[in-house]
Protein backbone atom coordinates (compact mmCIF):
# COMPACT_ATOMS: atom_id res chain seq x y z
CA UNK A 1 0.00 0.00 0.00
CA UNK A 2 0.73 3.41 -0.59
CA UNK A 3 1.26 5.73 2.52
CA UNK A 4 1.79 9.26 4.02
CA UNK A 5 3.99 9.14 7.43
CA UNK A 6 1.86 11.86 9.48
CA UNK A 7 4.32 11.48 12.72
CA UNK A 8 7.08 9.39 14.49
CA UNK A 9 5.78 7.46 17.61
CA UNK A 10 7.65 6.01 20.54
CA UNK A 11 9.20 2.55 19.77
CA UNK A 12 10.53 3.85 16.26
CA UNK A 13 8.08 3.43 13.76
CA UNK A 14 5.97 5.91 11.60
CA UNK A 15 2.34 6.42 12.39
CA UNK A 16 0.19 6.60 9.01
CA UNK A 17 -3.40 5.64 7.91
CA UNK A 18 -5.40 3.28 5.66
CA UNK A 19 -8.93 3.99 5.57
CA UNK A 20 -8.92 5.06 9.28
CA UNK A 21 -6.78 2.81 10.15
CA UNK A 22 -3.50 3.47 12.17
CA UNK A 23 -0.52 1.15 10.41
CA UNK A 24 3.05 1.12 11.96
CA UNK A 25 5.64 1.83 9.33
CA UNK A 26 9.67 1.95 10.93
CA UNK A 27 12.33 3.09 9.38
CA UNK A 28 10.16 6.22 8.26
CA UNK A 29 10.15 9.69 8.94
CA UNK A 30 6.90 12.30 9.27
CA UNK A 31 5.79 13.98 5.76
CA UNK A 32 7.68 10.69 3.73
CA UNK A 33 5.03 8.92 1.07
CA UNK A 34 6.17 4.97 1.31
CA UNK A 35 5.03 2.21 -0.28
CA UNK A 36 4.70 -0.61 2.51
CA UNK A 37 2.96 -3.91 2.79
CA UNK A 38 1.39 -5.59 6.09
CA UNK A 39 3.29 -8.07 8.19
CA UNK A 40 0.61 -8.03 10.78
CA UNK A 41 -2.82 -7.12 10.96
CA UNK A 42 -4.63 -6.54 14.01
CA UNK A 43 -8.29 -4.93 14.76
CA UNK A 44 -7.21 -1.61 15.39
CA UNK A 45 -3.64 -1.23 13.96
CA UNK A 46 -1.47 -2.95 11.93
CA UNK A 47 2.31 -3.52 11.38
CA UNK A 48 3.89 -2.98 8.32
CA UNK A 49 7.33 -3.49 6.19
CA UNK A 50 8.97 -0.27 4.36
CA UNK A 51 9.38 -1.16 1.02
CA UNK A 52 10.80 1.89 -0.79
CA UNK A 53 10.46 5.56 0.29
CA UNK A 54 8.75 7.45 -2.54
CA UNK A 55 9.19 10.88 -1.34
CA UNK A 56 11.58 10.90 1.26
CA UNK A 57 12.12 13.27 4.03
CA UNK A 58 14.93 16.51 3.77
CA UNK A 59 16.17 14.72 6.86
CA UNK A 60 16.85 11.61 5.68
CA UNK A 61 20.41 10.40 6.11
CA UNK A 62 22.67 7.67 5.07
CA UNK A 63 23.37 5.38 8.20
CA UNK A 64 26.63 5.32 9.48
CA UNK A 65 26.17 1.40 10.51
CA UNK A 66 26.54 -1.49 7.84
CA UNK A 67 23.43 -3.66 10.24
CA UNK A 68 20.75 -1.09 10.18
CA UNK A 69 17.50 -2.64 9.60
CA UNK A 70 19.15 -6.01 10.21
CA UNK A 71 19.84 -5.24 13.72
CA UNK A 72 17.08 -4.48 16.29
CA UNK A 73 19.39 -2.43 18.62
CA UNK A 74 19.11 1.01 16.55
CA UNK A 75 15.73 2.42 15.16
CA UNK A 76 16.98 6.30 14.06
CA UNK A 77 19.99 5.89 12.03
CA UNK A 78 18.13 6.66 8.84
CA UNK A 79 17.34 10.57 10.18
CA UNK A 80 19.58 13.32 10.72
CA UNK A 81 20.41 13.42 14.22
CA UNK A 82 19.04 16.90 14.19
CA UNK A 83 15.50 15.57 13.67
CA UNK A 84 16.34 12.68 15.84
CA UNK A 85 15.96 15.12 18.58
CA UNK A 86 13.24 17.11 17.56
CA UNK A 87 11.19 14.07 16.89
CA UNK A 88 11.57 12.71 20.60
CA UNK A 89 11.31 15.89 22.31
CA UNK A 90 7.83 16.01 20.05
CA UNK A 91 6.98 12.44 21.52
CA UNK A 92 7.71 13.50 24.90
CA UNK A 93 5.43 16.31 24.69
CA UNK A 94 2.92 14.38 23.17
CA UNK A 95 2.56 11.54 25.75
CA UNK A 96 3.09 13.96 28.53
CA UNK A 97 -0.40 16.13 26.91
CA UNK A 98 -1.99 12.76 26.69
CA UNK A 99 -2.09 12.28 30.25
CA UNK A 100 -3.91 15.75 30.44
CA UNK A 101 -1.55 17.10 33.23
CA UNK A 102 -2.24 20.47 33.51
CA UNK A 103 1.00 22.15 33.32
CA UNK A 104 4.11 21.37 30.68
CA UNK A 105 7.26 23.79 30.42
CA UNK A 106 8.83 24.17 27.60
CA UNK A 107 11.38 21.21 27.12
CA UNK A 108 15.22 22.01 27.32
CA UNK A 109 16.82 19.32 25.25
CA UNK A 110 20.71 18.06 26.22
CA UNK A 111 22.53 16.19 23.80
CA UNK A 112 25.97 14.88 22.84
CA UNK A 113 27.68 12.84 20.05
CA UNK A 114 25.35 10.61 18.18
CA UNK A 115 28.20 7.71 17.63
CA UNK A 116 30.47 6.27 20.03
CA UNK A 117 28.82 6.96 22.81
CA UNK A 118 28.22 3.61 24.59
CA UNK A 119 30.51 2.35 27.47
CA UNK A 120 28.73 -0.62 27.40
CA UNK A 121 27.93 -3.35 24.60
CA UNK A 122 25.93 -6.49 25.68
CA UNK A 123 26.37 -9.45 22.78
CA UNK A 124 24.91 -12.67 22.42
CA UNK A 125 27.22 -16.25 21.54
CA UNK A 126 26.71 -18.06 18.74
CA UNK A 127 26.55 -21.66 20.20
CA UNK A 128 28.31 -22.93 17.20
CA UNK A 129 30.48 -20.77 16.23
CA UNK A 130 31.23 -18.75 19.44
CA UNK A 131 31.35 -15.53 17.40
CA UNK A 132 29.71 -12.58 19.20
CA UNK A 133 26.35 -11.20 17.75
CA UNK A 134 23.35 -8.90 18.38
CA UNK A 135 19.40 -10.02 17.86
CA UNK A 136 18.02 -9.51 14.18
CA UNK A 137 15.40 -7.19 14.27
CA UNK A 138 11.84 -8.54 15.46
CA UNK A 139 13.58 -11.89 16.03
CA UNK A 140 15.85 -14.33 18.53
CA UNK A 141 17.66 -15.13 15.36
CA UNK A 142 21.83 -14.38 15.86
CA UNK A 143 23.64 -11.31 13.57
CA UNK A 144 27.04 -11.66 13.86
CA UNK A 145 28.88 -8.18 13.92
CA UNK A 146 32.17 -6.72 13.53
CA UNK A 147 31.75 -3.31 14.16
CA UNK A 148 29.00 -1.15 16.08
CA UNK A 149 29.09 2.87 15.36
CA UNK A 150 27.25 3.82 18.36
CA UNK A 151 30.05 1.85 20.49
CA UNK A 152 33.03 3.30 22.46
CA UNK A 153 36.48 2.56 20.14
CA UNK A 154 37.86 0.64 23.10
CA UNK A 155 35.15 -1.99 23.03
CA UNK A 156 35.05 -2.36 18.97
CA UNK A 157 38.59 -3.35 19.59
CA UNK A 158 37.88 -5.65 21.91
CA UNK A 159 35.47 -7.24 19.77
CA UNK A 160 37.16 -7.53 16.96
CA UNK A 161 39.97 -9.34 18.82
CA UNK A 162 37.32 -11.63 20.50
CA UNK A 163 35.80 -12.68 17.10
CA UNK A 164 39.32 -13.42 15.88
CA UNK A 165 40.18 -16.08 18.55
CA UNK A 166 36.19 -17.30 18.21
CA UNK A 167 37.02 -20.83 17.63
CA UNK A 168 40.00 -20.65 19.56
CA UNK A 169 38.12 -19.71 22.49
CA UNK A 170 35.18 -21.63 22.13
CA UNK A 171 33.24 -19.25 24.22
CA UNK A 172 30.00 -21.36 22.43
CA UNK A 173 30.32 -24.38 24.38
CA UNK A 174 29.66 -23.02 27.95
CA UNK A 175 28.74 -19.20 27.57
CA UNK A 176 25.78 -17.63 26.17
CA UNK A 177 26.25 -13.70 26.77
CA UNK A 178 29.06 -11.24 26.69
CA UNK A 179 29.06 -7.32 28.22
CA UNK A 180 32.16 -5.26 27.82
CA UNK A 181 32.42 -2.13 30.33
CA UNK A 182 35.03 0.34 29.69
CA UNK A 183 36.02 2.96 31.84
CA UNK A 184 35.78 6.94 31.03
CA UNK A 185 39.33 7.16 29.67
CA UNK A 186 39.26 3.52 27.66
CA UNK A 187 41.91 2.66 29.54
CA UNK A 188 40.42 -0.54 31.13
CA UNK A 189 37.72 -2.85 30.12
CA UNK A 190 35.86 -5.59 32.32
CA UNK A 191 34.11 -8.42 30.87
CA UNK A 192 31.17 -10.45 32.05
CA UNK A 193 30.30 -13.69 31.02
CA UNK A 194 26.81 -15.41 31.37
CA UNK A 195 26.75 -19.26 31.85
CA UNK A 196 23.97 -22.30 32.34
CA UNK A 197 26.88 -24.45 33.63
CA UNK A 198 27.78 -25.33 36.71
CA UNK A 199 30.43 -23.27 39.03
CA UNK A 200 32.88 -25.85 38.75
CA UNK A 201 32.76 -25.96 35.23
CA UNK A 202 32.60 -22.40 34.61
CA UNK A 203 35.40 -21.69 36.98
CA UNK A 204 37.86 -24.15 34.96
CA UNK A 205 36.74 -22.19 31.85
CA UNK A 206 37.25 -19.06 33.19
CA UNK A 207 40.66 -20.31 34.57
CA UNK A 208 42.13 -21.52 31.12
CA UNK A 209 40.65 -18.58 29.44
CA UNK A 210 41.67 -15.93 31.42
CA UNK A 211 45.59 -16.31 30.23
CA UNK A 212 44.90 -15.83 26.44
CA UNK A 213 42.32 -12.81 27.75
CA UNK A 214 45.41 -10.93 29.12
CA UNK A 215 47.91 -11.51 26.38
CA UNK A 216 45.77 -11.01 23.42
CA UNK A 217 43.62 -8.07 25.01
CA UNK A 218 45.51 -6.42 27.96
CA UNK A 219 42.91 -3.41 28.34
CA UNK A 220 40.35 -5.97 29.62
CA UNK A 221 41.52 -6.14 33.12
CA UNK A 222 38.93 -8.14 34.87
CA UNK A 223 36.41 -11.20 34.05
CA UNK A 224 33.41 -12.91 35.83
CA UNK A 225 31.15 -15.57 34.96
CA UNK A 226 27.25 -14.94 36.38
CA UNK A 227 24.65 -17.69 36.37
CA UNK A 228 22.63 -16.86 33.75
CA UNK A 229 18.37 -18.91 33.85
CA UNK A 230 15.61 -18.14 36.24
CA UNK A 231 15.26 -17.85 40.11
CA UNK A 232 17.34 -17.29 43.42
CA UNK A 233 20.90 -18.72 41.21
CA UNK A 234 20.02 -15.53 38.26
CA UNK A 235 22.86 -13.40 38.24
CA UNK A 236 25.18 -15.19 41.14
CA UNK A 237 28.42 -14.93 40.45
CA UNK A 238 29.91 -18.23 39.08
CA UNK A 239 33.96 -17.62 38.28
CA UNK A 240 35.96 -14.46 38.99
CA UNK A 241 39.36 -13.68 37.23
CA UNK A 242 41.68 -10.54 37.65
CA UNK A 243 39.96 -7.16 39.14
CA UNK A 244 36.21 -7.18 39.51
CA UNK A 245 35.42 -3.68 39.80
CA UNK A 246 37.35 -0.32 37.83
CA UNK A 247 37.36 3.73 38.39
CA UNK A 248 34.90 6.13 36.60
CA UNK A 249 35.67 9.62 36.27
CA UNK A 250 32.90 11.71 36.34
CA UNK A 251 31.75 15.12 37.46
CA UNK A 252 34.82 15.37 38.71
CA UNK A 253 34.65 12.45 41.22
CA UNK A 254 36.33 8.96 40.69
CA UNK A 255 33.36 6.18 40.87
CA UNK A 256 34.30 2.87 42.00
CA UNK A 257 31.67 0.50 39.54
CA UNK A 258 31.75 -3.22 40.01
CA UNK A 259 31.46 -6.16 37.79
CA UNK A 260 27.64 -6.44 38.18
CA UNK A 261 26.81 -3.10 38.81
CA UNK A 262 24.57 -0.17 37.18
CA UNK A 263 25.99 2.87 35.48
CA UNK A 264 24.96 5.35 33.10
CA UNK A 265 25.72 4.18 29.33
CA UNK A 266 26.33 7.55 27.56
CA UNK A 267 29.93 8.51 28.28
CA UNK A 268 29.64 12.06 27.02
CA UNK A 269 26.65 12.94 28.77
CA UNK A 270 26.81 11.85 31.91
CA UNK A 271 28.56 14.81 33.05
CA UNK A 272 25.75 16.97 32.13
CA UNK A 273 22.97 14.73 33.49
CA UNK A 274 24.43 14.90 36.43
CA UNK A 275 24.77 18.67 36.86
CA UNK A 276 20.82 18.40 35.46
CA UNK A 277 19.74 16.50 38.17
CA UNK A 278 22.22 18.01 40.93
CA UNK A 279 23.15 21.53 40.24
CA UNK A 280 22.12 24.41 42.96
CA UNK A 281 20.87 21.54 45.19
CA UNK A 282 21.33 22.23 48.97
CA UNK A 283 19.73 22.08 51.83
CA UNK A 284 20.05 19.43 55.32
CA UNK A 285 18.82 16.13 53.98
CA UNK A 286 18.48 14.63 50.27
CA UNK A 287 17.42 11.25 49.60
CA UNK A 288 18.44 9.67 46.23
CA UNK A 289 16.32 6.99 45.80
CA UNK A 290 17.30 4.13 43.31
CA UNK A 291 20.86 4.93 43.62
CA UNK A 292 22.89 2.96 41.80
CA UNK A 293 26.42 3.18 42.88
CA UNK A 294 26.00 6.35 43.64
CA UNK A 295 26.22 8.87 40.63
CA UNK A 296 23.52 11.42 42.09
CA UNK A 297 24.47 11.03 45.88
CA UNK A 298 27.98 11.66 45.49
CA UNK A 299 27.32 15.32 43.64
CA UNK A 300 24.45 15.87 46.11
CA UNK A 301 27.53 15.03 48.85
CA UNK A 302 28.49 18.62 48.13
CA UNK A 303 25.48 20.44 49.17
CA UNK A 304 23.61 18.80 51.69
CA UNK A 305 24.70 17.83 55.32
CA UNK A 306 23.39 14.19 54.72
CA UNK A 307 22.45 12.03 52.07
CA UNK A 308 20.55 8.90 52.54
CA UNK A 309 20.78 7.07 49.11
CA UNK A 310 18.89 3.94 48.86
CA UNK A 311 19.38 0.53 46.37
CA UNK A 312 18.45 -2.93 46.24
CA UNK A 313 21.50 -4.53 44.28
CA UNK A 314 23.99 -6.00 46.47
CA UNK A 315 26.96 -5.16 43.47
CA UNK A 316 25.09 -1.71 43.69
CA UNK A 317 25.26 -0.94 47.62
CA UNK A 318 28.69 -2.83 48.05
CA UNK A 319 29.88 0.46 45.43
CA UNK A 320 27.17 2.96 46.64
CA UNK A 321 28.73 2.37 50.26
CA UNK A 322 32.50 3.05 49.04
CA UNK A 323 31.56 5.70 46.78
CA UNK A 324 29.51 7.75 49.18
CA UNK A 325 31.36 7.68 52.07
CA UNK A 326 30.78 9.16 55.58
CA UNK A 327 28.91 11.49 57.11
CA UNK A 328 26.27 10.31 54.65
CA UNK A 329 23.80 6.83 55.40
CA UNK A 330 23.68 3.90 53.10
CA UNK A 331 20.12 1.94 52.73
CA UNK A 332 20.20 -1.40 51.35
CA UNK A 333 16.38 -1.69 50.59
CA UNK A 334 14.19 -1.50 48.12
CA UNK A 335 12.28 1.96 47.64
CA UNK A 336 8.73 0.92 48.54
CA UNK A 337 10.45 -0.53 51.89
CA UNK A 338 12.06 2.43 52.53
CA UNK A 339 9.64 5.25 51.75
CA UNK A 340 7.23 2.73 54.02
CA UNK A 341 9.25 2.80 56.85
CA UNK A 342 9.79 6.49 57.17
CA UNK A 343 6.46 6.96 56.60
CA UNK A 344 5.83 4.94 59.54
CA UNK A 345 8.32 5.92 61.60
CA UNK A 346 7.80 9.90 60.71
CA UNK A 347 11.28 10.56 59.60
CA UNK A 348 11.77 14.36 58.91
CA UNK A 349 10.79 15.25 55.75
CA UNK A 350 13.94 16.00 53.25
CA UNK A 351 14.54 18.56 51.55
CA UNK A 352 15.45 17.13 48.57
CA UNK A 353 14.53 13.93 46.43
CA UNK A 354 16.44 12.06 43.43
CA UNK A 355 14.42 9.12 41.86
CA UNK A 356 15.86 7.54 38.80
CA UNK A 357 13.53 4.42 38.85
CA UNK A 358 13.53 1.57 36.19
CA UNK A 359 11.54 1.25 33.40
CA UNK A 360 8.58 0.33 34.89
CA UNK A 361 8.24 4.01 37.44
CA UNK A 362 7.75 4.84 40.54
CA UNK A 363 3.78 3.34 40.36
CA UNK A 364 0.89 4.63 42.32
CA UNK A 365 2.46 3.03 46.01
CA UNK A 366 5.53 4.54 45.89
CA UNK A 367 3.95 8.46 44.51
CA UNK A 368 1.28 8.14 46.96
CA UNK A 369 4.37 7.43 49.33
CA UNK A 370 6.30 10.26 48.35
CA UNK A 371 3.43 12.79 48.05
CA UNK A 372 2.44 12.01 51.68
CA UNK A 373 5.94 12.96 52.62
CA UNK A 374 5.70 15.60 50.85
CA UNK A 375 10.18 16.94 50.28
CA UNK A 376 10.44 20.83 48.74
CA UNK A 377 11.85 19.27 45.78
CA UNK A 378 11.54 16.66 43.49
CA UNK A 379 13.98 15.57 40.67
CA UNK A 380 12.53 12.66 38.68
CA UNK A 381 15.15 11.26 36.19
CA UNK A 382 13.11 8.65 33.51
CA UNK A 383 13.85 6.54 30.67
CA UNK A 384 9.92 5.86 29.87
CA UNK A 385 8.00 9.09 28.94
CA UNK A 386 4.50 7.02 29.41
CA UNK A 387 5.34 5.55 33.12
CA UNK A 388 6.56 9.17 33.67
CA UNK A 389 3.15 10.95 32.30
CA UNK A 390 1.70 8.70 34.74
CA UNK A 391 3.72 9.57 37.95
CA UNK A 392 3.71 13.06 37.07
CA UNK A 393 0.04 12.95 37.21
CA UNK A 394 -0.32 11.58 40.65
CA UNK A 395 2.27 13.78 41.85
CA UNK A 396 0.73 16.80 40.07
CA UNK A 397 -2.95 16.36 41.79
CA UNK A 398 -1.15 15.94 45.38
CA UNK A 399 0.01 19.74 44.76
CA UNK A 400 3.53 19.35 43.21
CA UNK A 401 4.24 21.54 40.16
CA UNK A 402 6.29 20.66 37.18
CA UNK A 403 8.63 23.54 37.02
CA UNK A 404 11.43 22.08 34.40
CA UNK A 405 11.76 19.69 32.09
CA UNK A 406 14.40 18.30 30.15
CA UNK A 407 15.01 15.58 27.21
CA UNK A 408 17.86 14.00 27.63
CA UNK A 409 18.94 11.72 24.16
CA UNK A 410 21.30 9.31 26.19
CA UNK A 411 20.65 6.98 23.66
CA UNK A 412 21.01 8.21 19.78
CA UNK A 413 19.85 6.29 17.41
CA UNK A 414 17.58 4.85 19.04
CA UNK A 415 13.87 5.65 20.10
CA UNK A 416 15.00 6.00 23.40
CA UNK A 417 15.07 8.87 25.69
CA UNK A 418 15.64 9.83 28.75
CA UNK A 419 14.02 12.73 30.69
CA UNK A 420 14.42 14.97 33.66
CA UNK A 421 11.44 15.86 35.37
CA UNK A 422 11.62 18.64 38.49
CA UNK A 423 9.04 19.12 40.61
CA UNK A 424 8.24 21.70 43.60
CA UNK A 425 5.57 22.43 46.16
Amino acid sequence: MKLRIEKAIYGGAGLARDEGKAIFVPFTLPGEVVDAHVAEDRTSYANAELDSVLEASGERAEPPCPYFGECGGCHYQHASYAEQVRLKAEILLETLERAHLPEVPEIGILQGEPLGYRNRMRLHVDRGSSLLCYRRRGSHAELVIEECPIAAPVLLAVLVAMQARAAEWRLGEWAEEVELFTNAEQSEVLATLWSGRSTGEANRRLEELWPQIREEIPRVVGAAALASGEGKRSGGVLAKAGRQALTYRANGSDYRVSLGSFFQVNRFLIDGLVERVTAGRSGGVAWDLYAGVGLFARALATGFDKVVAVEAAASSVSDLRHNLGTPHRVVAAGTLEFLSRARAERQPRPDFVVVDPPRAGLGKEISGLLSQIGPRQITYVSCDPATLSRDLKSLLESGYHLTDLTMVDLFPQTFHLESVAILSR
